[in-house]
């Protein structure tokens, strides 16, 4: 399993996290790069399992903290995923988000579009791990403006995570 990025805000509990589409430590596919960079924008299919029982929500979130930024890159974030629901297929994090399960929203990325974008690593910045994350969360509903960044998500995230899983796969610049 890997390593919890968010653990320096508090250890919780892990539960698994797994893909048809991409694997911990592996390069991503030409389907999860960008389009700019010869990629299809297409968000990868998850499937969780071993949560806690108490579990009333999901959020996803896919975060770059390599991107040359100095707060990473956000590509995902989707939140008020039913407690229900233990997978989103490839592509759910189309523009419109008809792809996700009833409820459940969908916040802008950085590139101010309301669904996924692929990898893009610029040359030269090495090795990008992309840290997809599941959140269990103690809540049914984060009541967050829809205009909201996934920052202010990861804000309340933390207030109402039981537990975690965690999937990192990578990109470098030159491996599409």
């Amino acid at each position: 399993m890997a390593e919890d990025p968010l653990e320096r805000f508090g250890a919780v509990p892990s539960f698994s996290v797994s893909s048809d589409d991409v694997a911990e430590g592996r390069p991503l596919s030409r389907e999860q790069w960008g389009a700019g960079g010869g990629g299809g924008d297409i968000s990868p299919q998850l499937s969780w399992t071993g949560f806690p029982p108490e579990t009333k929500s999901f959020a996803v979130t896919i975060h770059d903290p390599d991107a040359p930024t100095g707060s990473g890159f956000w590509h995902w974030a989707v939140y008020n995923i039913p407690a229900t629901v233990t997978e989103l297929p490839t592509g759910a994090g189309a523009e419109g988000g008809g792809g996700l399960p009833q409820g459940a929203a969908m916040l802008s990325n950085e590139l101010g579009a309301k669904s996924f974008t692929g990898a893009g690593p610029p040359p030269g910045t090495g090795t990008h791990h992309y840290n997809i994350v599941v959140h269990a969360l103690d809540v049914e509903r984060l009541d967050l403006d829809p205009a909201s960044t996934p920052a202010v998500l990861g804000f309340n995230v933390h207030f109402h995570t039981l537990a975690r899983a965690v999937l990192t796969p990578v990109a470098t610049a030159g491996d599409i």
